[in-house]
């Protein structure tokens, strides 16, 4: 909203106060001044001149040799190239001496041997925005109005001493949308009396009601159309100061009726539309729902197919305006146009927001309706309009208004109790204080003791609560003025819940892994749903939730797996030459076995990542390791390691993993997640090398965690290490083995690794050797040969037993 402050001055006094200054004031009471603008800089020495005489120059043929008055002695001889100069004009002189926006000075010159003193000014070159140009003057110098005086400055003619403030306004400050109510703001805020024009426009003998009938059909899409009948009007420029207040405002001035129009939509914030009444076809307006596909050729010149959603006004039989939003081209006011019939009308919102959205077709009037106007100003506005009409445009205002009205004028009320602010607002009001703030607000009330009831005028519209009123009484009295005060407990500092310090371990622990968080979409597509699930999700016969309004078919499902995501962001990532990549995620994912949902789905955390490229890449040293399953594994194992959970790794087949180099994730006996690599399918469907995926569920591994403090003293004897080679058959695992190893040699055997396996020449079809290396170590003595050759036989013997194994030579 732009607000001219010499427009302003009409309704409240602010002469005393800078634009600055009340910009500060309006934005501390809590609407926000985007910025303050002047319409033009400020110019010297321009003033209204007379044309006296206007003859060819006698060395040019576009040029034209001017006598201008200019209130001196002695006329000014002035060169000038306007296509419109003429003899009898009142114009914008610049004197010699004059500067001009831009730091543009006129000086005495010759133009082809011709000497000419001044300039006569065209509104562009006296600052004003070509946008906002009548297009009548467009290409011209500016001629002024009979009335003005030679002489005289054009700065306040033109109001070019304006200064306009940007309001950037919250949608429930509708109120704001209008002059009046930038009025009864301003004047809240000085506390100062608000001056409101009292429309009494000058009515002829005939009736209204004898030119034209009202009918509504769409009673709840309009519960107000009222119809005023304007004959005889003189279509002219509108009056001089109007012109200025639209410019001021960002309209471009047009004639007398479409700027009277525009003028009080600006002045009440009420829309209303002027159609030209020898135009329609029945003297009858009708207001109802549009037909299937009719057809309406709005002022744009573009034709709209109309739906049963829209609202339209008609002549009785056809279409003539889309309501609320533009009107049609068939009944355009213009330069013929000798009677006039104004609508003035209440639209419902919901109903002028589906014409906007489903035609583009956003306008003032429909920013308004949709927002909310004042059910109280809509007669008033239309016969505001009918005053200026018959004082600018000449005009004959048939009696009365023909109107259907079902309009509900209520005001609201709302209590408000002194006690409840101070508690609310950490004050100590006093009855006056809030007394004060309620007449400054120009809010009738009845006082109750304490307690205040409070008559919301209809212009106020997103007043209904206490907590709305709290809020004005707290801005009237002063954000600035409201004590400091800290929440009960400020002091005391925050921390964070065991399950949280975990969650950020464990993301700590993926980063010093190596790996990068990666936040993605909680909704996927169809595809995606129902990829790289894990296992115990799928036996427990989950299925992807599909939502009912989708706003893509890309984000269709609420997520089973985060991995479908990483592996778009790695191949992201791979196409701009990025091809050592690691990703990780933990977030939630949504489970239910319903096809069709009777409850909220269970939400679940999960850990995820995907990792392709070289783990180790240093060409100094000429060393190169890639990405494979065990450098996958040694990144969860790390992590349970830390949370003191036993998960065991076993061999698995899925539909989207490679057959041979896929794992399960076993805690306690349940499934608990999955690694391994990709199927070679899906790295070609993602456009990507070998990569290795892992997929576990967070919240078993939290349940399972025990934050049990324990405490082991350091070795202080020496430990003894020994190495054994099994031959086994080749569907023995290898964890199995060292499992057997570890409960046999307790309790002096301490650790167990892996450092070999072997498989091909010299081994039988069907086997393979395991190496393994075993740590003893006793916490009270130095071990003997012969312990651990005793313990290293039991190992022996218990391994060749359970799985059929013997010692490799």
């Amino acid at each position: 909203m732009l607000v001219s402050l010499n427009w302003l001055k009409n309704y409240v006094d602010i002469t005393d106060i800078s634009p600055e200054e009340l910009a500060s004031k309006i934005t501390k009471s809590g609407i926000e001044v985007d910025g303050i603008e002047y319409v033009a800089e400020k110019s010297e020495h321009v003033v209204v001149g007379y044309v006296v005489s206007c003859e060819k120059h006698p060395n040019a043929d576009k040029l034209n040799l001017c006598q201008v008055d200019v209130g001196e002695e002695e006329p000014l001889q002035i060169i000038c190239g306007a296509p419109n100069v003429a003899q009898g004009q009142k114009v914008a002189v610049a004197k010699p001496g004059a500067v001009l926006p831009n730091n543009f000075k006129i000086k005495r010159v010759k133009l082809r041997g011709v000497e000419s003193n001044g300039m006569i000014c065209s509104l562009q070159e006296l600052g004003i925005e070509e946008k906002y140009v009548p297009k009548d003057v467009a290409d011209g110098i500016y001629v002024f109005p009979k009335d003005v005086t030679v002489g005289e400055s054009v700065e306040p003619l033109l109001n070019l001493n304006d200064a306009v403030l940007e309001f950037d306004l919250t949608p429930n400050r509708a109120d704001c949308l209008s002059m009046l109510g930038v009025a009864y703001e301003v004047g809240a805020i000085l506390n100062r009396e608000v001056k409101l024009p009292s429309p009494n426009p000058k009515e002829g003998t005939e009736e209204a009601k004898d030119y034209i009938a009202v009918e509504v059909e769409a009673k709840e899409a309009n519960p107000y159309y009222g119809a005023f009948v304007i004959r005889d009007v003189e279509i002219e420029q509108s009056p001089l100061w109007m012109r200025n207040y639209l410019i001021a405002a960002g309209i471009r001035p047009i004639n007398n009726v479409v700027d009277i129009t525009n003028y009080v939509l600006l002045e009440y914030g009420q829309p209303l539309h002027a159609f030209d009444y020898d135009k329609l076809g029945e003297k009858k307006i009708v207001v109802r729902h549009a037909k299937t596909n009719e057809k309406l050729v709005t002022l744009d010149e573009q034709e709209r197919v109309l739906s049963q959603d829209h609202l339209v006004i008609t002549d009785g039989k056809d279409p003539i305006a889309l309501a609320g939003v533009m009107g049609g081209l068939s009944t355009e006011v213009t330069d013929t146009t000798k009677n006039v019939l104004l609508e003035a009308a209440y639209f419902d919102s919901s109903t002028v927001m589906k014409a906007v959205k489903s035609t583009g077709l956003y306008s003032d009037s429909s920013t308004r309706f949709t927002k909310g106007v004042d059910p109280n100003r809509v007669k008033e506005a239309g016969l505001r309009a009918c005053e200026l009409m018959g004082k600018y445009a000449n005009a004959t205002i048939a009696k009365g208004v023909v109107a259907y009205d079902a309009l509900n004028r209520e005001q609201k009320q709302v209590k408000v109790n002194v006690t409840e602010i101070n508690k609310r607002l950490g004050t100590l009001l006093q009855p006056a204080d809030v007394e004060d703030a309620l007449q400054r607000l120009q809010f009738k009330f009845e006082k109750r003791s304490q307690e205040y009831l409070v008559y919301i005028p209809t212009r106020r519209g997103d007043i209904s609560i206490f907590e709305d009123m709290l809020e004005e009484i707290a801005r009237i009295y002063g954000y600035d003025k409201l004590p400091y005060t800290l929440p009960v407990g400020a002091g005391q500092a925050g921390g964070l819940t065991e399950r949280q310090i975990l969650i950020r371990k464990i993301k700590g622990i993926m980063e010093a892994s190596g790996l990068m968080e990666s936040r993605t979409y909680t909704l996927i597509s169809e595809n995606a749903a129902n990829t790289l699930i894990s296992p115990e999700l799928t036996e427990a016969n989950y299925v992807p939730i599909e939502l009912a309004l989708p706003m893509s078919e890309e984000h269709k499902y609420l997520r089973l797996s985060f991995l479908p995501e990483i592996l778009r962001i790695l191949t992201h990532n791979r196409a701009r030459n990025e091809f050592d990549l690691g990703y990780y995620e933990i977030g939630k994912t949504f489970l239910t076995a319903e096809s069709t949902l009777t409850k909220q789905p269970e939400e679940r955390l999960r850990l995820a990542g995907a990792v392709t490229g070289n783990w180790v890449h240093h060409p100094w040293q000429q060393e190169n390791k890639l990405v494979d399953f065990y450098v996958v594994k040694g990144i969860l194992e790390k992590l349970f390691n830390y949370l003191n959970v036993a998960v065991v790794f076993k061999p698995c087949k899925h539909k989207d993993m490679h057959p041979g180099r896929t794992a399960s994730l076993h805690l306690k006996g349940e499934t608990i997640g999955f690694i391994g690599q990709l199927h070679p399918r899906l790295q070609k469907q993602f456009d990507l090398k070998e990569t290795y995926v892992f997929d576990v569920d967070v919240e078993g591994l939290l349940e399972a965690y025990k934050n049990e403090p324990t405490y082991e003293e350091i070795p202080k004897y020496p430990s003894i290490g020994r190495d054994i080679a099994f031959v086994l058959d080749h569907t023995v695992l290898a964890a199995e083995v060292k499992q057997v190893i570890m409960d046999v040699g307790a309790p002096l055997v301490k650790h167990v690794s892996i450092f070999d396996v072997y498989e091909g020449e010299h081994l039988e079809a069907g086997k393979k050797s395991v190496a393994f290396h075993l740590v003893y170590q006793h916490p009270e003595k130095t071990l003997t040969d012969d312990e651990v050759q005793a313990s290293y036989e039991q190992i022996i013997e218990a391994v060749k037993k359970k799985f059929n194994a013997y010692i490799r030579s």
